[in-house]
């Protein structure tokens, strides 16, 4: 296995030295990039007998599958409930569902099972039985790194016990801790610093300066817009000031698209804050409601199927939301604020902040007038997310 996972992947075996200055976020981004390569992670687990070898049902090979079956035996395909319950399938444990391979399967029948995009193109699967007992940690963790990897949130896990734990390692696999994977977005929001601040002056808002954060151990980079004089007294420390949190949309800030309100949002709030004479737009690395620009694009194609943003989202696998705001949280705490005014019509965004120690003074809502491309869009927003349009 050794030879042949090195041929297979080009790996090396890594340096012993180098290895012990790893911390445990770079562990889980090295595996995160493995998981993108189609390349196995050895996920270690508190139990000798749960350790598990996970590959992404996204970019796995035939070749990889094959050569793991033959090494640990058949594996498990692993989905959310997300996942599970539009294929289905019945939920007898928590978080994860597991299904039983064969030993037979190719990387294109996999995929086609975790790939909603593939459901009209293979329309006959299943009927699905999933294991009843309770998976083990690296289940959970695995498709938990897949999401950290912006790919689907599927995997396929194989059993990595005595002898196969040390042909994994000769073999120059990454060996990551599944605590360390649960871990590892808190860790990101609590280890963010602010790294550079500098005047970016902006259309309609002049006196604005753009602030850059980033994790200590690496991770996703958020920045915050701050509009107006320094000596403004809208922005003078504790707060509360008025704040935006504003996730990434590549599609609608950047391109205009039409399909959602994004673009709207953004510059509206940077003309609103500008007028109240000061205050903070938090840009979150946070695509597609967290999901990944790719993931999002495929949950565009679902919509054009007639499936509406969050079925779209839970076809794929994943929650209706899956944004975090630890770290806004953390960068309005680095930039001496405790207290805001929140421009936002989504109450969970409130919520959050305040879970998070920030203190939301004030709800200020934030609606735009739709269009004939987003009007259905926003429509599930308000009657499903609860947002107060």
């Amino acid at each position: 296995m050794s030879t042949c996972m090195a041929g297979k992947t080009g790996k090396i075996k890594p340096n012993p030295v180098w290895e012990n200055f790893l911390s445990p976020a770079h562990r889980v981004e090295r595996a995160a990039g493995e998981f993108r390569r189609g390349v196995p992670v050895l996920i270690a687990s508190g139990a000798p007998d749960a350790w598990g070898v996970a590959l992404a049902a996204e970019t796995l090979s035939d070749e990889t599958l094959l050569a793991l079956t033959e090494l640990c035996g058949p594996g498990t395909l692993i989905l959310t409930h997300a996942r599970a319950a539009t294929l289905k399938i019945r939920l007898y444990t928590n978080d994860v569902v597991r299904l039983p391979l064969s030993g037979n399967e190719r990387a294109a029948d996999i995929r086609a099972i975790a790939d909603p995009a593939r459901d009209l193109d293979n329309p006959l699967k299943g009927p699905f039985e999933a294991l009843r007992t309770a998976p083990p940690q690296s289940a959970e963790t695995s498709v938990k790194l897949a999401k950290l990897a912006s790919l689907l949130p599927a995997t396929v896990l194989f059993p990595a016990g005595e002898p196969v734990k040390p042909a994994l390692r000769a073999s120059g696999v990454t060996e990551v801790p599944a605590d360390d994977i649960a871990a590892f977005e808190r860790s990101m929001a609590d280890t963010l610093q602010l790294t550079v601040r500098a005047s970016v002056p902006l259309e309609g808002a002049e006196n604005t300066e753009l602030a850059a954060f980033r994790p200590r151990d690496g991770g996703p980079e958020h920045y915050a817009v701050i509009i107006g004089p320094k000596s403004a007294p809208a922005l003078a420390p504790p707060g509360p000031v008025l704040t935006r949190l504003h996730s990434e949309c590549f599609t609608g800030d950047l391109l205009g698209s039409l399909k959602c309100d994004c673009g709207d949002q953004l510059r509206g709030a940077v003309q609103a804050i500008a007028k109240a004479g000061g205050g903070v737009l938090l840009y979150l690395a946070q695509e597609g409601r967290g999901i990944g620009l790719m993931n999002k694009l495929r949950a565009y194609r679902l919509q054009d199927e007639g499936f509406d943003t969050m079925e779209a989202n839970q076809r794929l696998g994943f929650e209706d939301d899956e944004r975090l705001y630890d770290a806004a949280a953390r960068m309005l705490k680095l930039l001496g604020y405790s207290k805001v005014r929140l421009l936002t019509n989504n109450p969970e965004k409130v919520r959050a902040l305040e879970t998070a120690g920030i203190e939301v003074v004030e709800r200020v809502p934030h609606a735009f007038p739709d269009n004939a491309h987003n009007r259905a869009y926003l429509r599930v927003k308000a009657e499903k997310g609860g947002h107060l349009l």
